[in-house]
């Protein structure tokens, strides 16, 4: 199994790293970045944890990292495909029922 990250997620990984290291450093920025896609990369293995959200999108999964971040993703056979990196307070659900 793969795991993919959507443009979206993409961006709100380098929005991320880049108001960390604005408010930080940028090796504190890299490391948090890191351990996210780590965590990210690590659904491949158990794809079907978290917790379901089909009230918001058919298959929708969402699991926790470090209490601070939401990380939203749907399971296909063969691909995990990362949706979001929500941070803080951020409303996931928000951007699926757009």
């Amino acid at each position: 199994m793969k795991v993919e990250f959507t443009l979206l997620a993409e961006r709100q990984l380098e929005n991320l790293y880049n108001y960390i290291a604005d408010h930080s450093s940028e090796q504190i920025a890299e490391r948090y970045i890191t351990r996210i896609v780590i965590s990210c990369e690590k659904l491949a293995e158990f794809p079907n944890r978290g917790t379901r959200h089909d009230d918001i999108l058919s298959g929708l999964r969402t699991v926790g990292f470090e209490r601070r971040v939401t990380i939203a993703f749907l399971v296909s056979p063969d691909t995990v495909l990362i949706e979001g990196i929500f941070y803080g307070g951020q409303d996931f659900a928000a951007r699926f029922r757009s």
